[in-house]
């Protein structure tokens, strides 16, 4: 009586997704009069959506297979680099703290004078070595501004949560957040619990280290132009 019932549930599942009787019936090897008296009821979707589904799952069940061994390709890849990497030096994070603010930081401009130590970014790790390059270079966080930049729809406490744990400061360090105003014609794609908007870094008193930060990125550039040409 159990299979039975089960088949039951299985056969109206199947026809709300557009399945016909014959796919319903060659599926669960039962009548096609024992179909249509189960389902009879169940609302059937229109044409152009159930073809779009069979479509749908016909993909899926070609390409499923595929794309998760190309996940696993990835995940294995991706595990492989991260042990070549080891742990840092002081000068491998010094470097890289630089070659960091200088891609993601704000820059002063000959139009735009902005000699301070600005940067904004959204990814967690990123932001993890930017402030323990901070730390590196001696700037405490009695010098840091911290804030969140997220949309107003979004659980704003959590984020505020999220990134005060990340940079070991407590929740009340936190500037007051800066909201981004939902616009409902957008159509987001950075939504959902894992959205914690990005968190904006200023430092206080900071002219000096731009124009420092400013020279070693020059010097690093510098360098490494000297050393292509010597291979020329």
């Amino acid at each position: 009586m159990r299979a039975k019932t089960e088949q039951q549930e299985t056969a109206r599942r199947l026809r709300g997704e557009g399945r016909t009787y014959e796919e319903i019936r060659a599926e669960l090897g039962v009548s096609k009069s024992s179909v249509s008296l189960w389902v009879r009821d169940v609302p059937v979707p229109d044409a152009e959506e159930a073809r779009r589904e069979r479509m749908r799952r016909a993909s899926e069940t070609r390409w499923g297979p595929v794309r998760m061994q190309r996940d696993e390709e990835r995940r294995a890849t991706k595990a492989t680099a991260a042990a070549e990497i080891g742990p840092l030096s002081d000068r491998d994070l010094f470097l890289v703290g630089v070659a960091l603010y200088w891609a993601e930081g704000s820059k002063d401009k000959p139009y735009d004078r902005r000699e301070g130590v600005a940067f904004i970014n959204s990814d967690p790790g990123v932001v993890a070595v930017y402030l323990s390059w901070l730390r590196l270079l001696g700037v405490g966080e009695e010098r840091w501004r911290l804030r969140v930049s997220i949309h107003e729809s979004a659980d704003v406490a959590a984020a505020e949560r999220f990134w005060a744990e990340l940079a070991a400061v407590p929740v009340g360090f936190m500037r007051r957040a800066t909201l981004k105003r939902h616009n409902p014609g957008t159509v987001r794609r950075n939504t959902g619990d894992g959205y914690r908007g990005c968190l904006v870094i200023s430092v206080l008193g900071s002219a000096d280290l731009y124009r420092r930060i400013e020279g070693w990125w020059n010097g690093i550039a510098d360098t490494q132009r000297t050393a292509d040409s010597g291979r020329v």
